[in-house]
């Protein structure tokens, strides 16, 4: 049964005499616990999708659904406040002024004190950074701002999480460790997530579903052994291919081309 549900959305942007179609009738379900990824090139509506989850964008057409209530239609939008949706954004957005719990307990004010101090120190227990409470963003690393950022979006128990690129500005190698990192997480929390990456590294590597997109539409969703041994099209199939070899030269650029080899253009499956 569905925990996220979108039928037949479609999302437009206006523009002089006429309307852009950003996201043109696409339709994927989500069960609860699951993570999902939308998977994409630049431009190809990944995160118009989530803003119109996290309800910053109206529908042109069809209906959001989330644990059976309706948060989006033609005739009905609900305020992003009034969603229980978290979102994570691409550059943690993390107040230098706050230290670490101060961040973590942003969204929290409505708490009773006692109540707040807890579940900010479940949350930093969550990612590894109890000791570290005290200290402000610039003091961190980018991995443990990146855990920052997470823990401040699950603390006030969203039953959707949405993530906007969250590894984009970490370099390889940690991008790669942190991606593990956040699926247990996740799993952990038993929470249900959507991710939004051009890396299919960072997909394979976190999600249990995953949505091949291409100008607004998606291609295929499926799990990543669907996608690796039986894509739906030969555009997937070309897809995964390339961004695969794409990711093992980024990789060999990084450890000094150590290992790398033109003719290896099979995805790593994690």
């Amino acid at each position: 049964m569905s925990f996220l549900d979108l039928q037949d959305i479609s999302v437009t942007y206006p523009c002089p005499g006429n309307h852009l179609c950003v996201v043109n009738h696409l339709s994927l379900q989500l069960a609860k616990g699951e993570i999902g990824c939308l998977l994409g090139a630049s431009g190809c509506g990944k995160t118009t999708i989530l803003r119109t989850i996290a309800g910053f964008e109206p529908l042109r057409s069809g209906a959001i659904y989330l644990d059976g209530q309706l948060l989006s239609s033609t005739t009905r939008q609900i305020a992003p406040e009034l969603r229980k949706v978290g979102m994570m954004f691409q550059d943690y957005a993390l107040f230098p002024h706050l230290t670490v719990e101060q961040n973590v307990a942003f969204g929290l004010r409505r708490w009773s004190k006692a109540e707040r101090a807890a579940r900010v120190s479940e949350m930093l227990e969550l990612v590894g950074l109890l000791a570290e409470r005290k200290r402000y963003p610039h003091e961190l690393s980018g991995g443990q701002q990146q855990r920052v950022a997470l823990a401040r979006a699950l603390a006030p128990s969203p039953s959707l999480l949405l993530l906007d690129e969250p590894f984009s500005n970490l370099d390889v190698d940690t991008r790669e460790r942190l991606a593990f990192e956040v699926r247990d997480i996740l799993k952990q929390a038993g929470l249900t997530a959507i991710l939004v990456t051009h890396n299919q590294a960072e997909a394979f590597a976190i999600a249990d579903r995953i949505g091949v997109m291409n100008q607004g539409q998606v291609v295929q969703w499926g799990t990543p052994h669907e996608l690796h041994e039986q894509p739906a099209n030969e555009f997937v199939a070309d897809f995964i291919r390339r961004e695969a070899l794409l990711s093992q030269r980024a990789q060999a650029l990084v450890r000094g081309g150590e290992g790398y080899s033109m003719e290896r253009s099979s995805p790593v499956l994690f």
